[in-house]
């Protein structure tokens, strides 16, 4: 009783009076000296023990074991086996586990498999702990083929054995194996159990499949508050930090207390999504929980006030941190990089050296503090000791600083011949550094070198096509494409761009056809390329207000308005002219500047000067984010009349509009049931799987219904641009939904 109610000192003396001592009254002390934490007390009473000529038993050994474990001490153990083996106790199946369990967590993993291979027939315990200390070794592989060899010899899987494989399986990224045990589980009547369940939960966001992980989460009975970290970080490592925020609301409503676990994660999210004030508020609920003081949850919060730009903060919490880690440095002098500021991050890197060794992430919050701060030699400097003097060999992230520093500061020819000498493979990163440079200095013919390779990494970024599209407008490579073509939409400009790139076709500008449009066009949609619309928004008085370009729907609309006019017509007289480079609509200049003073985010700094009191930041985020279909469908019907009808039920959202007395088309939203790529859909038959609809909008019309559309389309103003396919009988119209998603018109002629 005075063991385990951790009052070591009388416990002893309990023993000291007792007479007549036996292994039992020993096992007591030690048991609860191991339980307590007391690992050198319970080793010393069994040496103890053993010089009163006592036998240990199957209960005094696993502890003895335990205790020499936690104290990592090898030649102890290696002792306690000895005597194990002499006294006849290895064979036992609890003792042979804990001996196998203290080779392997202390490092002796010859031993540890000697030891496993001569055991008598294994117990499901034995096998258990192979597979976790294999998982723990960051051996997932292995801890899988012992699985598989425990399987084939009848033995039958515990939720021990359950947990410890999903981890192998989360840690190998196994997601079919993984689903094959999901199945097991079911099948064994496992899945009701708590930890099972948080298992695979894990499993499944580990594997990027947090729809799976919602709903194993979604249909657990009872959940603990394990159950609510794990889907919690699922959502947040999977960039679905919103819906990590929405769980941990959730979490907070049924009563769940927080965790230093749950809290950082959720942190972790708001940094994300730039949550400054949310971030607060989590804050405030880890001081009355009072594990802000943890290293994780700290860490956490220096990382989310320096991603939020609340430098102050950042630096208040960073020193009143208890400990540091190296995470914890790193996150400061990353929150300096964000803002530009060099000389305090070198200042902070230099006195973090007396404390921690520096590692390689913290190179890479160096060189890109000294990328925004445009402190060129001092960065070529760092880069070239990383070798030398802080024993890292430079990354392909290090390679990609040194690219963005030298383009920063105009040198995009010796940030290209750079690339050239890389001795490592050129990323992502790298070249997507040296395109914008190329962007922001005008540099178009290195620029489609940089995108051609961008391209092979990564066909499907439409960031990288509207980053290729811009330096070609700024370049002026799109005057010819618009000489005469007032009806051509900003998306065929980005398209004939991109084709000019991809197909590598040197011609005069005279000799471009709408015709290559279309083929790039059809080659996006077939590759599921999409470029979603931007909003920005800023959050005041608790409530989050959002923003696109030229978006005159707010109710303060009107005074944002005059906002802008003020703004502009101040900037004006101070002698600012706006860039009209990137405005890649076929406008005079004036409606160029016109068409730059409406961005989301100026329209969102408007208000924010209109709604927040003097003094207070304001904090504009940006985004891109998927159409909504209840606007698209809104669009259609203020638009062009189109009438709403009852819509028939399915698993998967959808809206109706009637077109005429016999024609009506329906819009799709994506839905995880139905596993629908990204973005909104739309066809004009009901029988059409959704699940194979193509990218973007596609409505069929008869020919008298598609003239009258395309003429609705010129008396409403907006822009369109047609075309006839060659040698088959259909006719074609883009335009553009509130979105600024392209949308297509098509009609086949009978």
């Amino acid at each position: 009783m005075y063991s385990k109610l951790d009052l070591p000192n009388s416990a002893q003396l309990i023993l000291q009076l007792t007479p007549i001592r036996c292994v039992v009254t020993w096992t007591a002390l030690i048991s609860g000296s191991v339980q307590n934490g007391y690992f050198s007390s319970a080793l010393i009473n069994f040496s103890k023990m053993r010089r009163e000529n006592i036998k240990p038993n199957d209960f005094t050994f696993p502890c003895a074991f335990k205790a020499s474990t936690a104290l990592c001490l090898p030649f102890a153990g290696k002792q306690i086996h000895a005597i194990a083996l002499k006294l006849g106790q290895i064979n036992d199946k609890f003792v042979g586990c804990s001996a196998f369990d203290m080779y392997s967590k202390t490092g002796l993993k010859f031993e540890a498999q000697r030891l496993f291979d001569e055991m008598p027939p294994r117990n499901v315990a034995v096998w258990n702990a192979y597979i976790s200390n294999a998982v723990l070794d960051g051996r997932p592989r292995k801890a899988i083929d012992k699985f598989i060899e425990f399987r084939r010899v009848g033995g039958e899987p515990d939720l021990i054995t359950f947990c410890a494989f999903l981890n192998a399986c989360a840690d190998a990224r196994c997601l079919d194996l993984g689903r094959q045990l999901h199945g097991l589980v079911i099948r064994s009547g496992f899945e009701r159990d708590v930890s099972v369940a948080n298992g695979i939960i894990d499993f499944y966001g580990k594997c990027k499949e947090v729809e799976l992980a919602e709903m194993v989460f979604n249909g657990m009975g009872r959940r603990n508050s394990v159950s609510w970290c794990t889907m919690v970080a699922a959502c947040e490592q999977n960039d679905e930090k919103e819906k990590a925020c929405v769980v941990f609301l959730m979490g907070r409503k049924e009563g769940i207390e927080l965790t230093d676990y749950m809290v950082s994660s959720v942190i972790s999210a708001y940094a994300g999504i730039s949550g400054l004030e949310f971030g607060r508020s989590v804050h405030a609920l880890a001081v009355k929980a009072c594990v802000e003081v943890d290293i994780f949850v700290g860490s956490a919060l220096v990382d989310m006030y320096g991603k939020c730009g609340s430098i102050e903060d950042c630096e208040q919490v960073f020193h009143e941190m208890p400990e540091r880690n190296l995470v914890s440095w790193n996150a400061m002098i990353s929150g300096y990089a964000h803002q530009g500021d060099v000389d305090m991050a070198m200042t902070l890197f230099e006195e973090m050296q007396s404390e921690a060794v520096p590692n390689y992430v913290t190179l890479i919050c160096v060189l890109s503090a000294c990328s925004r701060g445009g402190a060129v030699k001092l960065g070529n400097e760092i880069f070239e000791s990383m070798r030398d003097r802080y024993r890292i060999e430079p990354g392909a992230e290090h390679y990609a600083c040194i690219v963005d520093m030298l383009g920063r500061a105009g040198m995009v020819e010796r940030a290209y011949e750079f690339v050239q000498k890389m001795p490592i493979r050129t990323t992502i990163s790298v070249w997507g550094a040296l395109l914008n440079a190329c962007r922001v200095y005008g540099k178009p013919e290195l620029g489609k070198i940089a995108a051609d390779n961008l391209f092979k990494l990564d066909p499907k970024d439409s960031g990288n096509h509207v980053l290729l599209s811009n330096m070609f407008a700024a370049a002026g490579r799109n005057d010819a494409v618009l000489a005469g073509r007032n009806n051509a939409s900003p998306a065929v400009i980005v398209l004939v761009s991109l084709h000019l790139l991809s197909e590598k076709v040197e011609t005069s500008q005279s000799s471009l056809r709408w015709d290559e449009a279309t083929l790039v066009r059809k080659e996006m949609k077939e590759a599921g390329i999409k470029k979603g619309a931007g909003c920005s928004w800023v959050t005041a008085k608790n409530k989050v207000h959002v923003f696109q370009a030229k978006d005159a729907s707010h109710e303060r609309n009107s005074e944002i308005q005059a906002m802008l006019v003020k703004l502009r017509t101040e900037m004006q007289a101070a002698g600012y002219m706006p860039d009209t480079n990137y405005a890649l609509y076929d406008l005079e200049e004036e409606e160029k500047m016109t068409e730059v003073g409406y961005h989301s985010e100026k329209i969102a700094l408007a208000f924010g000067l209109l709604a927040l009191p003097p003094g207070v930041p304001i904090r504009i985020t940006k985004n891109l984010r998927i159409c909504d279909i209840r606007r698209l469908a809104d669009f259609y019907k203020d638009i062009f009349g189109f009438e709403e009808i009852e819509s028939p039920k399915f698993e998967f959202k959808v809206i109706w509009l009637k077109i005429s007395p016999d024609l009506a088309i329906h819009l799709i939203e994506r839905s995880p049931d139905t596993k629908l790529p990204e973005g909104p859909y739309s066809a004009s038959s009901p029988v059409l799987d959704p699940t194979h609809l193509p990218r973007g909008h596609h409505v069929c019309f008869s020919v008298s219904n598609f003239d009258s559309f395309v003429q609705s389309l010129k008396d409403k103003g907006i822009e369109t641009f047609q075309r006839s396919v060659p040698n088959r009988p259909i006719r074609q119209v883009f335009f553009f939904d509130p979105d600024g998603n392209g949308l297509e018109v098509a009609s086949r002629d009978e």
